[in-house]
C-alpha cells in the first residue's frame, strides 16, 4: 500500500502510533488506497457509498494510515458515553438528524473561521436504503468556496480511492447528478442499501 505524504498546508494528526494503526488495519483487511489528496488547507470530503458500518472502520482506518486530520459528521445517538470521548478525539461533530439545525450554515461558518479544515460527509445520510442524496454537503462546499473530493469505498476491490476534486456551481440539483456518476460504479458492502 503506497500513501502519499500529504502537502504541508493540508491538516494532519503526525501521530506514528495512529499511523501505524490504520497501515496495520488495513492490510489485515487487504484494502489500498489510490489516489491523492488535493494541496489545501481546506476541503470537504464525500464518502460514498455508505451502506455499513464496515463504511467508518474502513475510512478511520485509511484517515490514520494517511495522518490527514478529518472532522466528520455523524448521528448524534453515536456519541454516548465513553464512546464519544473516541470519536471526538478523531474529529466527529455530533448531528441530530430529525430535525434542522442549520447544520449548513453552521459547517460554512466553521470553514470560513478556521485556517485549515477537512471535513468528511457521507451524502447518503444513512447505511440504509435511500432514494435521494443529502444535498447539504454541496451547499456547504458552494457557500464556503471549498472543492468537494469524492471519496469512494469499493468493497469488491478492497480499494479506497481518493478522485479529482471538484468545484461546485449554483445549480446543485445538476451538481448531485453529477456526484452520483462518481459513485455509479463502486460496489458498496451492502449491494441491495444502494
Amino acid at each position: 500500500m503506497l500513501i502519499k505524504k500529504l502537502a504541508e498546508n493540508v491538516p494532519q494528526t503526525n501521530n506514528k502510533f495512529s499511523q501505524w494503526l490504520g497501515k496495520t488495519i488495513l492490510q489485515l483487511l487487504g484494502w489500498k488506497i489510490v489516489g491523492q489528496f488535493p494541496q489545501r488547507a481546506k476541503f470537504l470530503v464525500a464518502v460514498a457509498p455508505h451502506t455499513s458500518n464496515w463504511d467508518f472502520v474502513i475510512a478511520v482506518a485509511a484517515m490514520l494510515a494517511i495522518q490527514i486530520k478529518i472532522r466528520f459528521l455523524g448521528k448524534n445517538a453515536l456519541f454516548f458515553w465513553p464512546f464519544k470521548i473516541w470519536l471526538n478525539h478523531i474529529g466527529g461533530i455530533p448531528v441530530e438528524r430529525n430535525s434542522r439545525h442549520g447544520v449548513v450554515e453552521q459547517m460554512v461558518a466553521l470553514f470560513n473561521k478556521n485556517e485549515q479544515l477537512v471535513l468528511a460527509i457521507a451524502p447518503e445520510g444513512t447505511r440504509r436504503k435511500t432514494k435521494q442524496w443529502k444535498s447539504g454537503f454541496l451547499h456547504i462546499a458552494h457557500q464556503a468556496q471549498i472543492p468537494v473530493v469524492p471519496l469512494s469505498l469499493d468493497f469488491t476491490k478492497k480499494e479506497i480511492s481518493v478522485h479529482a476534486e471538484v468545484f461546485i456551481q449554483a445549480d446543485i440539483e445538476q451538481e448531485l447528478v453529477r456526484f452520483k456518476d462518481i459513485f455509479i460504479n463502486i460496489t458498496p458492502k451492502n449491494p441491495q442499501n444502494r
